[in-house]
């Protein structure tokens, strides 16, 4: 499926679970669809299943949004505390959409906490109250953290407990039945033969043939070019790598506070999703990336460069990127925005130190280069989602690597063949619909929604169209010299109705205005 054709499937309405391979455009398409919402006057709920990915698309946390917090279980009375919030209830009543990324690594018992929710402030027994659900995520991304539960309370939940470790193995994904759309484009890698090889490790035939691939890219450690973050799985080694090699550049380090504004949980959830420090120490020469998309800048979270000098004045850095490009840096706001409106806002550079960063952290990322070392991988999908954040193999080198780096979940390899079939079928039933029944679906979704419509269902113009279609549309030179030939010809007006497919009053407004009739 292609980003249009999700895109139109959004705008009509339908419950939507939108997926496919890293740098298919999963996010793009999210984000044309809360612009196309928002000409409307429709704002949309935008959640995430973690801070960083929420702090990515200028949202909150699922959990701050449903009131749910670190709930693990709901039992009747934390449904009626949260249903008795007053925020809560007005933030959950005048959503109409809710989209939720990253929902691979939301566990099953959330989504269904989420859903009943939403359908207790709603007083609706449909999924989530009736809202439109938009669960946007790759499953065979990083999968959700399950933490051991503590303690032998045995209290009634609401919410039973599922042994899946998958959202889609909910009751709520089932009641809310969503259309599959399953992005297949690519444009993130652009190296044939590396889509190759991380379509094999995605389809689970990753072979000896690959393999060697792979070996190709592997080198020592201390011999990783100069510049090339490496990817760790761990934050220890992240810290300690970025650490050693800032302190072994000559000159004093300069420091970059974060600024923030909000209330201090707010603030505190935008800080733990920022990939840019609270403090940024750099020096002259810092391998740095940036840390968020600036399209007049020309620069993307994960454009890598290092800093060139800092302004006498401000103070603040020039880069100069890997492609020669030099810009010079100023602080950037992240923001959580409900409603239209911004609740808290953090400022900093959007910087982050380059020599070294998670794999976690380096989802949604794009790279032109990586080092990594995948030999401590310890969860299915880690390795696939170190190796797909860059644009080729030659911009890869590998310190090591274990058996699980190229192992993807055996359970979410037999649902990504059922999602594909869902999304074909999806085409195939919206190709059947014809452009005016389209248009229609989408003015009555607009209309549900309460928003504007960028033209009146039927506006006065349109009932007259019907019977005269060039009615209020422009004379032409061509079209007066053939009414002025017609009527000396002595046709009627009732003729020139028919002839001109115009009203009375316009035959008649441009007669005399052509001087062949007096006005009386």
């Amino acid at each position: 499926m292609t980003q249009s054709q999700a895109l139109l499937i959004l705008k009509s309405g339908a419950n939507v679970f939108l997926t496919g391979e890293p740098g298919s455009g999963k996010t793009h398409t999210v984000n044309s669809y809360v612009s196309f919402l928002r000409s409307h006057n429709i704002e949309p709920a935008i959640t995430a299943s973690t801070g960083i990915a929420a702090t990515h698309i200028g949202g909150m946390t699922i959990h701050s949004w449903s009131g749910i917090g670190i709930k693990t279980r709901l039992d009747k009375y934390g449904l009626n505390k949260i249903a008795s919030n007053r925020r809560i209830v007005k933030r959950v009543q005048r959503s109409k959409i809710l989209i939720i990324d990253e929902v691979s690594m939301l566990l099953p018992e959330t989504l269904a906490m989420v859903d009943a929710v939403c359908r207790e402030i709603k007083q609706s027994s449909e999924p989530f109250g009736g809202i439109q659900i938009v669960l946007v995520g790759d499953f065979f991304q990083l999968p959700p953290i399950v933490k051991p539960e503590m303690g032998d309370d045995v209290q009634a939940v609401l919410i039973e407990e599922l042994q899946a470790r998958f959202a889609y193995d909910s009751p709520a994904w089932k009641r809310v039945n969503p259309t599959v759309c399953y992005l297949t484009e690519q444009y993130r890698q652009d190296d044939s033969d590396f889509l190759t090889l991380l379509s094999a490790i995605r389809n689970n035939i990753f072979n000896s043939d690959h393999l060697s691939r792979i070996e190709t890219r592997k080198i020592d450690p201390h011999a990783a070019p100069s510049g090339v973050p490496k990817l760790f799985s761990h934050n220890a080694d992240v810290d300690r790598v970025n650490n050693e090699v800032l302190a072994k550049l000559s000159g004093k380090p300069q420091a970059f506070s974060m600024s923030s504004q909000g209330p201090d949980a707010l603030v505190f959830t935008l800080k733990r999703g920022c990939l840019s420090p609270e403090i940024l120490y750099l020096k002259v020469g810092a391998a740095v990336m940036f840390t968020k998309n600036n399209q007049k800048e020309s620069f993307v979270n994960g454009t890598l460069g290092a800093v060139e000098e800092f302004d006498k004045h401000s103070g603040y850095p020039t880069i100069k990127t890997r492609s020669g490009r030099r810009i010079k840096v100023e602080p950037m706001d992240w923001a959580m925005e409900e409603d239209g409106k911004i609740r808290a806002r953090i400022s900093q550079l959007p910087l982050r130190l380059a020599w070294a960063i998670t794999v976690h952290k380096s989802q949604g990322m794009s790279l032109d280069e990586a080092a990594m070392d995948l030999s401590n991988v310890f969860e299915f999908g880690q390795g696939y989602v170190a190796l797909s954040r860059v644009r080729r193999l030659s911009g890869l080198y590998l310190f090591g690597w274990n058996e699980r780096t190229f192992q993807v979940h055996p359970d979410v390899l037999i649902k990504d063949a059922e999602f594909r079939a869902q999304s074909e079928q999806s085409v195939r039933a919206f190709d059947n619909i014809g452009q005016d029944e389209i248009v229609a679906i989408y003015k009555r979704f607009i209309y549900v929604c309460e928003g504007k419509q960028e033209i009146p269902v039927q506006s006065g113009f349109e009932k007259i169209r019907e019977k005269h279609p060039s009615a209020y549309l422009p004379w032409d030179k061509s079209q007066d010299d053939k009414l002025h030939n017609l009527f000396i010809k002595n046709s009627s007006i009732s003729d020139l109705v028919k002839i001109f497919s115009r009203t009375r009053g316009a035959i008649r407004s441009r007669l005399i205005k052509l001087g062949l009739i007096t006005k009386i």
